[in-house]
């Protein structure tokens, strides 16, 4: 609605997880280089955890756009697969056609494929979302299918991905053994202050802007107060605003208009 007004390209704050509006905070870069260590280095299982909306699907998605072509993935969203589907999932995932519904048959179906890839000289990563629903038992089978492995190296790596619960589920002493094959571990925490800003001015580039669309330091001291430097939160409060901008035909964003945005994002009445 307000694309037009403003002079954007497309919708600056939409919640979904487009990796072209990717931000490279502190935080966020040092989770980057974490991953594309472990996945260089083949080091098998690696975890990430954050707050909801931390930004942990789009640093994902943003790792996929960076992985070269000898780099097979593939990415489960569905984390409340029973065990008996997940084989099922991560095949069909990685363009495998099914030979036999059978576990011992998957199994030595994935073993050929990983082998396959390694005399091709490709590596495979697996990245498994919302990994804090896993069932034991299918964070078990995951265990196991990190048996998959030469002498040498791991055939693939997979990340789990997923809220902070993630982290206490593996710390369990029930899946002892799946937490000391965890190589990488490591926990976006929220945006700095001084990131905030530059995070929603970042992302304003990107949709078009041409810097006349202007946040009041009040205003953008508010927007972090409310969010923690939750980027999703973020992204909500931003976009309530800009479409308060609209309707009172102004680039500027002031306390006043940032205010009325949490409100109404809070389910209070906001009178015009």
């Amino acid at each position: 609605m307000y694309r037009e007004f403003f002079g954007l390209k497309e919708k600056p704050f939409n919640v979904t997880s487009d990796p072209n509006f990717f931000f490279l905070s502190r935080v966020h870069k040092e989770a980057f280089s974490h991953l594309i260590y472990g996945i260089k280095e083949r080091k098998g299982f690696l975890e990430i955890t954050g707050e909801i909306g931390a930004g942990k699907t789009t640093l994902c998605r943003a790792l996929l756009n960076q992985l070269d072509i000898n780099t097979k993935s593939a990415f489960i969203f569905n984390s409340t697969l029973l065990k008996r589907h997940l084989l099922q999932a991560i095949l069909e995932d990685f363009g495998i056609p099914i030979e036999t519904k059978t576990n011992v048959a998957m199994m030595r179906q994935f073993n050929k494929f990983l082998l396959e890839e390694l005399a091709k000289n490709n590596n495979v990563v697996l990245i498994i979302d919302e990994a804090q629903n896993l069932r034991p038992s299918v964070l078990e089978e995951l265990r196991l299918l990190s048996n998959l492995e030469t002498e040498k190296e791991k055939l693939f790596q997979m990340i789990l991905v997923g809220q902070p619960e993630l982290r206490d589920k593996i710390n369990s002493p029930s899946l002892k053994q799946l937490k000391q094959r965890i190589s990488v571990r490591f926990h976006i925490a929220p945006l700095e202050k001084d990131e905030a800003g530059e995070y929603i001015y970042h992302r304003l580039k990107i949709a078009g802007s041409n810097g006349e669309i202007h946040f009041a330091e009040d205003a953008l001291d508010a927007i972090f107060k409310y969010s923690g430097g939750i980027p999703r939160l973020i992204n909500k409060v931003c976009d309530k605003a800009l479409l308060f901008a609209y309707v009172m035909g102004t680039k500027s964003i002031n306390l006043s208009l940032v205010e009325r945005s949490i409100r109404e994002i809070e389910g209070a009445v906001v009178l015009a």
